[in-house]
């Protein structure tokens, strides 16, 4: 199994797993933005857990851009919209996997 496919995998399990999770909330207590964000910062742990994912994210995102920009790859953006809209979790191996692309077509 090649590493482009290996990240395609991993980027379908960021998608679906978090979405396992995510879904769950609404369906239990209805669409509650806040009762989705208070338990993030609930103590000082989840606190710190949270922090180290936004600095990760943000991480991710200066290197895309920069990838991105010398592998001259189309619409990085998409990668930001990917982290926003499910995580990290599927953003990153859905980059690394249209990377090794583009890497093979060099």
């Amino acid at each position: 199994m090649t590493k482009k496919n290996i990240y395609l995998i991993l980027a379908i399990i960021g998608f679906i797993v978090p979405y396992y999770f995510f879904l769950q909330l609404p369906a239990e207590n209805g669409f509650d933005l806040p009762l989705l964000i208070q338990p993030m910062f609930a103590n000082n742990l989840l606190r710190g857990v949270a922090m180290d994912l936004t600095v990760s994210v943000i991480v991710f995102w200066v290197y895309v851009f920069a990838e991105a920009n010398k592998l001259q790859m189309k619409n990085p953006w998409l990668y930001l919209l990917a982290t926003l809209l499910v995580g990290l979790s599927f953003a990153l191996p859905l980059f690394l996997y249209f990377r090794e692309r583009q890497l093979e077509a060099k």
